[in-house]
């Protein structure tokens, strides 16, 4: 071997010992906080001598073999492997079982090898997680038969450890020569790469904000690949808020590629793509008798994989032809692949949500990570949304009437308690008790409240559902209808959050009418879940043309303390964007039926003084409806089209078509929309935005609860709930008219409030501001 290679004993058996179908049909299993404590409560129930999580390593010609064994017993010579299940153990697959077998085999050769032991007593400990019961499977060996396992085991894994190694090294080998892949860099894009290098080199966290315009995606990918033979990193995950960020992504590391002329490309690139966009047969179950591509999956993958890392681009398209050439499952391998690549492009939720997968890739086998963040304005609002989850009383009713009778009990116990809180929160209201609005409110509203503590007795009601359907389904696997089972992935998941509730997050009830009611527990502030995720990476950038103030950023993400920020002076000049603040306009809802008469006029005169296309963003769509039937009434000669509710992409399309070179008409749309950001309209396509709204959240029971969580534990309980957020969605949306050095434009702003000092501060720095009135 070339150079030495590294592997975890899972990830040496995953490779060498798997075989058969793949088998994603539903079976209950033990959550992650449910196998920590099984492995504890086994560990408990050994002696004072019992070794729990002993550290093994042991080398095969260059191949380094290091994990932790779950616990060993000197006294009884005996290795454990302890793995938690739920139901009946019969049911367990046979390549699962020979899996585990072979994990602990490996263990026992270097344990063996480690002390010298002649030899051992091997160990499965099943435990089931409901009953507590543990069932072990034992298997004495010798080292030397030990020792032929392990190799064997290594011998079959040597090829593909050789593979890696030599290509490890002849990517290193490139990139430390890489060079930028355009002639020269536009302004603003050394100083941004001199940043990511810097924050890369010294294993930081940077928050960077960059304008539009000045190739942030190849700035950022650039030095960090840079970096990567340096300081030894493993993977890089670049990561996107939507769709049209990964095409980004992969259109630079493709040019990038292209600069290194006609030598064989250094790097692996995986995009990795959402199950539903990825499933070739979506009206089929995931197992061998219904699926095709998951017949015989395991037994075909070693060839694909084989084949996936030798064409090393693996983009959607290109993942589907080596998968579908191979008949496995475009999916799964792609899942495989993420461990084998060196660069991955996916959503953010690969590495911030609770089941992240390259997060517990990173974890398994002690990755160096450098992640890459892209859009990371939104980072705060989608990660409120990875860690809040609801019950939905509706699912509860439904499957309450189509569940086995086992079942009956449980489920009617939460039932009841959903009525007992419904009776605990109206004596509480006296107003509302007395008004005989028990289930919506005035004009069929929905009737919402904050809750001041969690409801525990229906939380445990909860539980025990999630734990009477699990088992339910451990002994019975045909009764897990598709409703019984989104009733236990919601029970499971709320109940998981609850174990967590604290100051960083809220439980609400929202009531839609009799026996339809949601139970939320809403994330405010994400920090208290992502701290560790920054944390677990070598170094983290975030980047966005909209990322002030930074503390903001640092408090709601939890960014370590170390983490740098900085500002990329923009290269556009003040003289290409002409920014207008229309003073005496109040677009504050009780203002707004007087505020579209200015609004409309103010737009005119704008178009009028110079024609071509323009944008105006409104806070509402019922806002949007009577500014634009306004508008067409007094001025019938000028070009207007709209944003819809529930636009479906097509009709998205349409709209941005309609923005053609030197055309003329303005586009109605809602501030925070699809077409508020991450669209890029250059050149005359665009020549102006009318903004006619601060963007600011709703002031409701929800937005005050958050305004004083923040407030306590930020001290900036308003501005972190209204005026930052609102006026990021207003930045990002003039954003849309200034793409290139060479575009120019006009903002006008319309609202008195752009006027005030505390707002102008959180416009960009480059942006000369004139207020004017009529």
């Amino acid at each position: 071997m070339s150079a030495s290679y590294r592997v975890a004993v899972r990830a040496l058996c995953d490779f060498t010992a798997r075989e058969g179908d793949l088998d994603h049909r539903f079976t209950p299993a033990p959550s992650a906080q449910e196998g920590i404590r099984g492995h504890t409560l086994v560990t408990s129930r050994r002696g004072a001598d019992y070794i729990a999580e002993l550290p093994l390593s042991g080398t095969f010609e260059g191949l380094t073999v290091t994990g932790r064994a779950d616990g060993f017993d000197p006294a009884a010579n005996r290795l454990e492997e302890v793995k938690t299940h739920r139901g009946s153990l019969e049911r367990m697959a046979d390549n699962q079982r020979a899996l585990h077998w072979a994990q602990v085999k490996v263990y026992g050769a270097l344990l063996c090898k480690e002390r010298g032991l002649a030899h051992i007593t091997l160990s499965l400990v099943y435990l089931e997680i409901a009953s507590g019961k543990e069932t072990l499977l034992n298997q004495e060996a010798s080292a030397t038969e030990l020792q032929a396992f392990f190799t064997a085991q290594c011998q079959r894994f040597f090829a593909w450890a050789e593979q890696e190694a030599d290509h490890r090294q002849y990517r290193d080998s490139c990139l430390q020569t890489l060079g930028f892949p355009h002639g020269a860099f536009r302004p603003g894009q050394r100083e941004l790469a001199e940043d990511v290098y810097k924050a890369t080199s010294t294993g930081r966290c940077l928050l960077v904000q960059a304008p539009t315009g000045i190739g942030k995606t190849v700035a950022t990918l650039f030095p960090m690949l840079s970096a990567m033979p340096r300081q030894q990193l493993d993977r890089i995950a670049f990561l996107t808020m939507k769709t049209p960020g990964r095409r980004l992504a992969l259109d630079a590391l493709a040019t990038l590629g292209a600069s290194q002329g006609e030598e064989a490309q250094p790097l692996r690139v995986l995009e990795l793509v959402a199950r539903d966009k990825a499933c070739e047969y979506p009206d089929r179950a995931c197992h061998g008798e219904s699926c095709p591509l998951a017949a015989g999956f395991y037994d075909r993958l070693p060839a694909a994989r084989q084949a996936a890392v030798a064409q090393a681009w693996l983009d959607r398209d290109a993942l589907r032809e080596v998968a579908l050439g191979h008949d496995v499952c475009p999916y799964y391998l792609g899942q495989e692949l993420a461990r084998w690549t060196d660069v991955v492009v996916g959503d953010v939720n690969h590495w911030f949500d609770s089941h992240a997968l390259l997060h517990g890739l990173a974890q398994a086998n002690d990755w160096r990570t450098g992640v890459l963040v892209d859009e990371a304005h939104n980072l705060v609002e989608r990660a409120r949304g990875m860690y809040s989850a609801e019950l939905d009383q509706q699912r509860l009713n439904r499957v309450r009437r189509a569940a086995p009778p086992a079942l009956a009990r449980p489920l009617n116990r939460l039932a009841r308690q959903w009525q007992a809180l419904f009776k605990d929160t109206i004596s509480k209201d006296t107003s509302l008790k007395d008004a005989g609005r028990e289930a919506v409110g005035e004009a069929g509203k929905p009737d919402y409240r904050l809750l001041t503590t969690l409801p525990d007795k229906l939380v445990a009601a909860a539980q025990q559902v999630g734990a009477s359907v699990t088992d339910h389904l451990g002994e019975h696997p045909e009764d897990a209808s598709l409703e019984l089972q989104e009733l236990l992935f919601e029970a499971l998941a709320f109940c998981r959050l609850a174990e967590r509730f604290g100051e960083h997050s809220l439980c609400d009830l929202t009531r839609y009418g009799r026996g339809r009611a949601v139970l939320g527990l809403r994330n405010l502030i994400p920090a208290d879940f992502l701290a560790p995720r920054f944390n677990a990476a070598h170094s983290v950038v975030l980047f966005s043309a909209t990322l002030t103030p930074g503390h903001y950023y640092r408090d709601l993400l939890g960014l370590p303390e170390k983490t740098v920020w900085r500002e990329v002076a923009s290269p556009f000049a003040a003289r290409q964007l002409e920014v207008r603040i229309r003073r005496d306009i109040s677009t504050r809802f009780r203002d707004r039926d007087a505020s579209i008469e200015p609004i409309v006029a103010t737009m005119a005169q704008q178009y009028q003084r110079r024609p071509g296309h323009y944008l105006a963003f409104f806070s509402s769509f019922a806002y949007l409806a009577a500014a634009l039937a306004r508008f067409r009434e007094a001025h019938p000669d000028v070009p207007v089209f709209s944003q819809t509710r529930g636009m479906p992409e097509a009709e998205r399309e349409a709209f941005l078509a309609r923005f053609t070179p030197g055309g003329k008409g303005i586009g109605f749309a809602v501030l925070g929309g699809a077409f508020a950001e991450g669209i890029d309209l250059p050149g005359n396509r665009l020549i102006g935005a009318f903004i006619a709204t601060l963007g600011l959240p709703p002031f409701n029971d929800f937005n005050e609860a958050l305004k004083a969580r923040l407030g306590a534990r930020f001290g900036q309980g308003d501005d972190y709930t209204y005026r930052i957020p609102g006026m990021i969605k207003v930045v990002q949306a003039a954003g849309r008219v200034i793409r290139s050095p060479e575009d120019e434009g006009v903002v006008v702003l319309m609202d008195d409030r752009f006027a005030q000092a505390n707002v102008r501060a959180l416009l960009p720095s480059w942006w000369a501001v004139e207020t004017f009135s009529q």
